[in-house]
């Protein structure tokens, strides 16, 4: 309860890049079960995907022109609006049309007028099969409260009465060969960090984690040749040219400090060239800076 009221007055809001990273890995496990309860309940099958995954104000829920929309709230044992369910004009009619029988590859014609008592109850059961798959089951379950409350459009989504507060928006796509609409799901942050703050994208789960640490282990130990190249003293081509063998060169003043430490091509370090015992090294002095390599060459000391 004191959350609740927290979250009323002020927010609770959670780490941004965490409430999107557990919202999209809801969103991206849901969507191999929303396929197969999608084709279990209708005759011919339509395309879901994931589409995308905001920051969001549950005050911005509604929609601007609510004419063709539908929308319901979910009530749970932890939130009187875990949340709130939208389909918009063009989803409702890829699912209307896909379940009276229309033919998938023919354009479908988004709704743009008042839903009928048969659209709505289609709305219905598109929203009981994405609350049942989001719902989860276990200790991790939203505990979302059934049966939902019909689906609602028009003049009623205007006179639905929504709190403000930080939320999460996951959006899907559903389409067709003919057509392509939106279905969105807004949960409070402060909800979902509470039953799924501890889940990752899909693709980044503990086994690929671990598989990519051994890999890049074994990168790590892979050889690579080190060069070290000191500069001389700018030439002019016509010395160049006249260059013989035997001939000594004279190293640029400061030569040995500005030697640079590279692999395959690709400069590492900015080191100085020296002698220890019977060996020549080079001592790393610091990383090599293109931004300012190119500054140095611009602008002459």
């Amino acid at each position: 309860m004191r959350a609740y009221i927290v979250e009323r007055l002020v927010g609770d809001t959670g780490e941004p890049d965490h409430v999107v990273e557990a919202a999209r890995a809801l969103g991206q496990r849901a969507v191999p079960a929303l396929i197969d309860a999608f084709g279990a309940s209708f005759p011919s099958t339509f395309g879901l995907e994931l589409r995308a995954v905001e920051i969001a104000r549950f005050a911005d829920a509604k929609p601007e022109d609510p004419t063709a929309a539908a929308m319901t709230v979910a009530s749970s044992s932890s939130s009187p609006d875990a949340m709130i369910f939208l389909l918009d004009g063009a989803a409702l009619a890829v699912v209307v049309c896909s379940l009276f029988g229309g033919d998938p590859d023919s354009p479908v014609t988004p709704l743009s007028r008042a839903l009928s008592p048969t659209e709505l109850e289609v709305a219905s059961t598109v929203f009981r099969t994405v609350a049942d798959v989001l719902n989860g089951s276990g200790d991790r379950a939203f505990n979302l409260r059934f049966p939902l409350q019909p689906a609602i459009s028009g003049a009623d989504i205007k006179k639905q009465i929504i709190r403000d507060g930080p939320a999460v928006k996951v959006e899907f796509s559903i389409f067709t060969a003919g057509g392509r609409g939106l279905l969105s799901v807004l949960l409070p942050q402060r909800v979902l960090m509470k039953h799924r703050g501890d889940a990752k994208a899909a693709g980044a789960a503990e086994p690929g984690d671990e598989w990519r640490a051994r890999f890049n282990e074994e990168v790590m130990r892979s050889a690579v040749s080190l060069e070290a190249r000191m500069p001389l003293a700018k030439l002019t081509l016509g010395d160049i040219a006249g260059l013989q063998a035997g001939q000594v060169l004279e190293l640029a003043e400061g030569a040995q400090a500005s030697t640079m430490l590279s692999s395959r091509g690709k400069t590492l370090f900015v080191c100085e060239f020296g002698k220890l015992g019977q060996n020549y090294t080079v001592r790393i002095r610091h990383p090599f800076d293109a931004g300012q390599d190119l500054m140095d060459t611009l602008i002459p000391a």
